[in-house]
């Protein structure tokens, strides 16, 4: 299928001034002459490649002109799947961009499937697997900072931090298979060496791997659910920190019902921000379904932002929730702090860290809020960047982990890597280094592709949109 030509529409379905349908493969210059007139009559075949051309779109079967539009024509090797390939803009209508695909196929084309261009980019050495998964996560990101994660890692970030390793690892087994096959010639392979080698090797994948928790939530975001009992203030929170008023805000407890769902930009990190009913004892048929999803979400959430009424106090009910949430990662938002005296404030702040710490013997950022006002959510945003991210250092100082193929991939090198050194302390024989040895380095090579099987690639390409 690799020889085949194939087509796709590579933009969303839908109204818009300029759709752009997709043609690659050996065929793909002979697909344009049957389906493509240019103003100017010059043959397709005499064009330079990565030039544009207006003209018309036309029927092979029937010759009817469909609609105007621009051809640009790559030319092999100089083009995104390194194959000869054209892209033709023509109006962004959906029947407008299914006639274009359709002449694209009477003209000897077949549909692509689902991220078959940045397969054949892969097969034709244009990009690494770990750069091709990188197009899908440029797509995918919903911040600045995942995007920035993600270009790293297309321009080769992360791939030559993994070429730089797993070189230094086929250096080491050629070291030990040289004194092996000629003894005489390169002498024993000194095991105190190897060792050290290898030790160093380790570090460098634990410091790749320290990175993976960072690069995941910066790809994939977390999920943070607002807590509480009824009216303390959780909707006000969530409407503030949308900047919108999205949830219905009254003074009656027991308004939402429901959880509300909105994404939120914190800091570069995708945040899903859950509202969720009050947990309260309630005869309320549907206000108890409402606690009984509050109580799930709490279970599944990344984070919970546990919100407290300054204006209430302390009490048992909230005691109780920062029970159920003391080992997970938590902020106590101490709400409606505009209702009372500052001094009080800061007083009830203090009381409720020492029951933490005496009580339960955790500790968890304490903020201070008016949700209404805007005051102290962005001192809440810096706490939830910090608390997530741990103190860990940005997306743009280096490598990232963010695939958790990748960070399968380096468990299992560091594995290897481990038994290798201890093989290689253990006075066993050197050749029995090279068994893991090799399979850390087959490791390595899974995240760039080299040792990568056929299922694999496949399924990573076929996440992708079909037009990619």
């Amino acid at each position: 299928m690799i020889d085949d030509t194939i087509a796709a529409i590579a933009t969303p379905i839908g109204e818009a001034a300029i759709g752009v349908v997709r043609i690659s493969g050996r065929g793909a210059l002979d697909v344009a002459r049957q389906m493509f007139r240019t103003a100017s009559d010059v043959p397709i075949e005499g064009l330079p490649t990565h030039t544009a051309h207006y003209g018309f779109v036309i029927d092979p079967s029937s010759g009817e002109r469909i609609d105007d539009g621009i051809l640009v024509i790559y030319r092999s090797p100089r083009s995104y799947t390194g194959e000869d390939s054209v892209e033709i803009s023509c109006h962004g209508g959906i029947v407008p961009l299914r006639r274009v695909l359709t002449s694209a196929l009477r003209a000897g084309a077949r549909l692509a499937e689902p991220g078959e261009f940045t397969k054949r980019a892969f097969i034709n050495g244009r990009l690494d697997l770990a750069q091709a998964e990188a197009v899908l996560d440029i797509i995918r990101a919903r911040t600045d900072e995942a995007m920035r994660v993600a270009r790293s890692q297309l321009d080769g970030v992360l791939s030559a931090e993994i070429r730089a390793l797993r070189q230094s690892l086929v250096g080491i087994m050629a070291g030990i298979e040289a004194s092996i096959d000629f003894p005489d010639e390169v002498g024993d392979a000194d095991t105190t060496e190897i060792a050290a080698a290898l030790r160093d090797a380790i570090e460098h994948v634990k410091g790749l791997l320290d990175t993976a928790e960072r690069g995941k939530i910066f790809r994939e975001g977390i999920v943070a659910v607002i807590a509480g009992r009824p009216n303390v203030g959780k909707s006000s929170l969530l409407n503030a920190l949308l900047r919108e008023s999205r949830a219905i805000v009254t003074p009656i407890p027991g308004t939402t019902r429901d959880a509300i769902e909105e994404s939120v930009n914190i800091r570069g990190i995708p945040v899903r921000t859950i509202d969720t009913a009050g947990v309260r004892d309630t005869d309320d048929m549907v206000e108890q379904i409402g606690v009984e999803r509050t109580k799930q979400m709490i279970e599944q959430a990344d984070m919970i932002l546990t919100v407290i009424d300054a204006s209430e106090g302390f009490l048992d009910e909230d005691r109780d929730l920062i029970r159920d949430v003391a080992e997970r990662r938590f902020i106590v938002v101490l709400n409606k702090c505009d209702l009372v005296r500052q001094e009080d404030a800061c007083r009830l702040s203090v009381e409720i860290k020492d029951w933490m710490q005496n009580e339960l013997g955790v500790s968890a950022p304490i903020v201070l809020t008016a949700a209404p006002s805007n005051e102290g959510i962005k001192e809440l945003e810096d706490k939830i960047a910090d608390t997530v991210l741990s103190g860990g250092v940005s997306p743009a100082e280096g490598a990232l982990v963010s695939n958790v193929r990748h960070r399968e991939a380096l468990e299992n090198a560091l594995e290897s890597l481990g038994e290798a050194l201890h093989t290689a302390q253990s006075d066993m024989p050197v050749d029995c280094i090279t068994i893991d040895l090799r399979a850390a380095i087959n490791a390595l090579g899974k995240i760039t592709g080299e040792t990568v099987t056929e299922d694999v690639i496949d399924r990573i390409f076929s996440e992708f949109c079909i037009g990619k």
